[in-house]
């Protein structure tokens, strides 16, 4: 295979905008299938090979294929475009040599969109746009083209032209080729090119002298030939764009209606033009040794291999490790070293993917994307042939936003359950799993609501264990909001030796200025030996354990000063544990005299909508007891910054798509405790109370 031949392409895109049928096209024209599927008919679409996206009609893994086109080798992944599975696009960006952002024709440029361009741009993937569901009522290139400019701050260019609108869309024009060109049979499959239609004329040349200027900026000799007002030569054009596209300076963009079979032709010929080889791509590896020091990695399957590991998928025969290699050349039985374990590993089997269909392969070299059998890593592990050789910049893993309890039905469904929580967290970074030390519950953190409710599915489909799952139970904390006094004896006398403390002092609320994130702060005031030195840390040992669960609601105590004045001693019966169970008791009838209060965490929030929806949001979330701290409009999409109680967040995602057309996106961190009003105390506790009863 020659290297110059071969393209690594993902491609990306907002809801909705078309990505899988777009896919299902490349594979049909392709000769990879011989019969178009659809993301809604019957069956579903070939990428959309779960069951759970069959019924949905959405992507929710990102999945691989390989495709030829024009003696060129394309290797695809489609990649979902809901922002929970956002991670399964992340990884897919960080081992391709391009992209294809679609845009849709009426939505154009949305926040998936403007986060996928975002992931484009960390990992310096060059990018053809594409306008699709051209036929749409509505459909506006221009605006979408000026969003471009506007939103993604990208240099545009137009390489095409409608011939005709919405339901009278019949074709393009190549302003390169300066044709027209159309897409004729049942499915579109006969591409055939005539002059361009009179009325269309003047405008396409018009279009062309404007792609020319614009790429004049990125060549003298194009500015030569235009100032000399001759024709450039066609090979000239393509060139310029090629290096402009991978230099990521420039976004040429191409339409169509994928749906309706028209323009998908064209834009595979672009890609084999204009995108990338594995050897345009200039990539390099830190040292191991020092990860200061970096040396480039050059596509030369005689060199010593280098590869990553981007994907993990569990498989009935074991792990599915998906690798992009970069160096060298990976045989099958052969074995490599994990550049973070140390470990060597034998790669048993190597597959080529498509979808979830795999082919046997026994060797694969720089430059592929396969699958390998046999190894045991995690996302983002580097491989080489070499131990300790060279260690690849990893992927960025969003934090999880949301966390939910989750409990089997039954008891012989807890195994399971594990099993099936162990095998998610390892594959998907972004779905975390962790115990609750307060309520012991398992507690599912991921990016969305859909997000786990997908997991939850999955868990019941594939493990066959039914669960229950509910909102977790928020962490509240007391705290006191006066001072009180104490003088507190402790004193047992039961035949033999007896035990005898006594302590006297203040509790307070901890002052503002003296720390913020301290829980407990204890003060040792006692002068004349009134309480020997010995006996001091078990006072404060006792009070310590007092802050584990509070007399309010049985949730943990923060914020208290103790502060130990005054006391006295036994002889003979005064002991570590005396001034402990002192201290302990004593505590528990303090705290109550200082009207303690319940706080509960606030959550920062930022959400990102249309401005045309801000009035509403912002409302919706003072609603939620929230507290608007900033607004801010640029364009045509207003940031929201936003105090809001962590109680109050459940379900918001829902309701935000919801508000928004599916266009809001919200991101959401803890800040701080705040205290709780006294309404809302008075049921929390009662609540509490419920619990106890019911455990009891």
């Amino acid at each position: 295979m020659d290297l110059a031949n071969l393209r690594n392409i993902g491609i990306s895109a907002h809801i909705d905008s078309g990505k899988t049928t777009l896919s299902e096209r490349i594979l049909f024209y392709a000769g990879r299938i011989h019969r178009i599927q659809e993301v809604k008919g019957e069956g579903g679409a070939t990428m959309d090979y779960m069951d759970l996206e069959r019924e949905r009609g959405i992507t929710i893994t990102s999945a691989a294929t390989t495709v030829h086109w024009n003696d060129h080798q394309i290797n695809l992944i489609d990649t979902p475009g809901h922002v929970d599975f956002t991670v399964e696009v992340e990884r897919s960006l960080r081992v391709l040599d391009g992209a294809v952002l679609v845009l849709c024709a009426v939505g154009g440029v949305q926040s998936q969109s403007m986060t996928v361009d975002r992931q484009m741009k960390r990992y310096h993937v060059p990018r053809l746009a594409f306008i699709n569901k051209m036929d749409r009522t509505g459909a506006d290139y221009r605006r979408v083209v000026k969003q471009l400019h506007e939103k993604l701050d990208c240099d545009a260019l137009l390489m095409q032209l409608p011939i005709g609108k919405e339901d009278n869309f019949e074709g393009i024009i190549d302003l390169v080729a300066m044709d027209a060109v159309y897409f004729d049979g049942n499915n579109g499959e006969k591409v055939r090119r005539e002059p361009i239609p009179e009325p269309l004329r003047a405008e396409a040349v018009a279009e062309r002298q404007h792609m020319l200027e614009t790429l004049a900026m990125y060549s003298d000799e194009l500015m030569e030939l235009l100032l000399a007002e001759e024709e450039p030569p066609v090979e000239l054009v393509h060139s310029l764009i090629r290096q402009a596209v991978q230099s990521q300076e420039l976004t040429p963009v191409f339409m169509g209606t994928a749906y309706r079979n028209k323009g998908v032709q064209s834009l595979l010929d672009a890609v084999v033009h204009y995108l990338p080889s594995p050897l345009d791509r200039n990539l390099v590896a830190k040292n191991h040794a020092d990860a200061s020091q970096q040396f480039p990695l050059s596509p030369d399957p005689e060199k010593p291999f280098v590869g990553m590991a981007f994907k993990i998928v569990e498989d009935p025969y074991g792990q599915l490790t998906f690798m992009r290699i970069y160096q060298g050349t990976i045989a099958k039985g052969e074995s490599y070293f994990n550049q973070r374990t140390s470990q060597k590993q034998r790669f048993s089997r190597i597959v080529r993917m498509h979808a979830d269909k795999r082919e046997e392969a026994d060797t694969a070299s720089a430059g592929d994307i396969v699958a390998v059998m046999g190894v045991d890593c995690a996302s983002g592990d580097t491989y080489a042939a070499q131990n300790k050789y060279c260690t690849l910049e990893s992927m960025f893993v969003p934090d999880p936003v949301i966390k939910m309890a989750i409990n089997p039905l039954s008891r012989d469904g807890a195994d399971r359950l594990g099993k099936a929580l162990q095998r998610f967290t390892k594959e998907d970074p972004t779905f975390r799993v962790a115990t609750d030390e307060e309520t012991g519950e398992t507690v599912i953190a991921g990016m969305g609501e859909l997000h786990l409710d997908i997991y939850v599915e999955r868990i019941r489909r594939e493990y066959k264990v039914e669960v229950e799952v509910g909102a977790p139970k928020v962490s509240y904390r007391e705290a006191p909001t006066k001072e009180a006094e104490y003088n507190f004896k402790h004193k047992k006398q039961t035949g033999g030796s007896g035990q005898f403390a006594h302590i006297v002092g203040r509790m307070l609320p901890i002052p503002d200025d003296e720390a913020e994130e301290e829980v407990f702060i204890f003060e040792e005031k006692v002068v004349g030996g009134r309480i020997p030195k010995e006996y001091i840390p078990s006072v404060e040992k006792g009070f310590r354990d007092s802050l584990q669960k509070g007399p309010v609601a049985g949730y943990p105590i923060v914020g208290v000063k103790a502060v130990l004045e005054d006391g006295s001693y036994h002889e003979v019966d005064s002991s570590d544990m005396a001034f402990q169970i002192c201290g302990r008791n004593c505590f528990r009838e303090t705290f109550l005299k200082t009207k303690p209060v319940l706080l509960e965490p606030v959550m920062k929030f930022e959400v990102e909508v249309p401005s045309n929806f801000q009035g509403s949001v912002a409302g919706e979330l003072t609603s939620r007891r929230g507290m608007i701290v900033a607004t801010e409009i640029q364009g045509s999409t207003a940031t929201i910054e936003a105090e809001v109680p962590l109680a109050e967040t459940f379900g918001y995602s829902t309701d935000l798509r919801s508000m928004t057309q599916g266009q809001g996106t919200f991101t959401m961190e803890f800040s701080k405790y705040r205290r709780v009003p006294a309404a809302i105390q008075e049921t929390i506790i009662a609540d509490k109370k419920k619990q106890l009863v019911g455990a009891k």
